[in-house]
């Protein structure tokens, strides 16, 4: 198997592997969507009970092992007018949905995302 990152734009899939190698991960699908404000906040609305927009949802399917064949992570939705940093919401979208949680964890998934955002930078500097 391997990763299938067809609905992953072209400029974010470099970013979405670094996530994915980070944690150990090296099959399954999983897709990025980009989308205005008015739809970000009517999924939060709908999924979180959040009348407002945000920078990033996750949407996790098979979670810790689906089925018989490849694992289908989710969708991760970025509203790019919301965030300071797009592939870092792209890295923190892919986090959760290989099952980290900020809200209940004691800080390891924002330093995971700090040091995965680190290597990136670290590799864009470096001209890779």
């Amino acid at each position: 198997m391997s990763l299938d990152l067809s609905d992953v734009p072209t400029g974010f899939r470099s970013a979405v592997v670094a996530t994915l190698e980070a944690v150990g991960v090296q099959d399954g699908h999983l897709a990025v969507e980009f989308v205005d404000e008015q739809r970000i906040r009517t999924l939060n609305r709908e999924f979180r009970d959040r009348d407002r927009p945000t920078d990033v949802l996750s949407f996790p399917i098979d979670g810790n092992g689906g089925g018989p064949g490849p694992l289908e992570f989710g969708d991760v939705v970025v509203c790019e007018a919301r965030c300071e940093n797009v592939t870092e919401a792209v890295v923190h979208g892919v986090l959760h949905l290989c099952g980290f949680d900020h809200e209940t964890d004691r800080g390891e998934m924002l330093e995971l995302q700090d040091r995965i955002m680190g290597a990136i930078e670290r590799r864009e500097a470096a001209g890779g």
